[in-house]
């Protein structure tokens, strides 16, 4: 990858909506090569898809939630229930795999406390192998982005 390819991709993150034309004039390439470099680059895994970026307030969710779950074994056999159930799980958009006291790392929303409370009940507790679970509450982002540093 070299700087023409990181300028694509810094262009894209920025508005995924250009037309091959548009990105081409903002890299300072012809519309021939542009495309190949971002055929290239979506072939290599580098570009793996393309989204909307949504309001989660506009659309009735507005509360977000960091969840640390802990598990109670870390078998072969439990991580991979938990990781198979957790996949299936609309309300998480993020979940990572941690380093440290903790063993994953949830960002949720929900649509209000009580919708939180339901979705505890009845999506996470019913995951076999959990042994705990301690929640944050976000009350404001103060950055929030997808665009790399490249």
């Amino acid at each position: 990858m070299d700087d023409k390819d990181r300028q694509i991709i810094r262009a894209l993150q920025a508005d995924g909506r250009l037309s091959n034309q548009d990105l081409a004039e903002r890299v300072s390439l012809s519309p021939s090569p542009c495309l190949r470099r971002l055929r290239n680059l979506e072939a290599a895994g580098v570009i793996t898809g393309y989204t909307a970026l949504v309001d989660q307030k506009a659309c009735g969710l507005p509360i977000t939630a960091f969840i640390r779950i802990r598990l109670e074994r870390h078998s072969e056999s439990v991580v991979k229930v938990f990781d198979d159930h957790i996949a299936r799980i609309d309300e998480v958009l993020d979940c990572y795999l941690l380093a440290g006291g903790d063993d994953y790392l949830l960002r949720v929303i929900v649509s209000s406390l009580e919708a939180y409370e339901d979705f505890i009940r009845r999506r996470i507790h019913a995951i076999p192998g959990v042994a705990s679970i301690d929640t944050s509450f976000a009350y404001g982002v103060v950055k929030q982005t997808r665009v790399f540093p490249m």
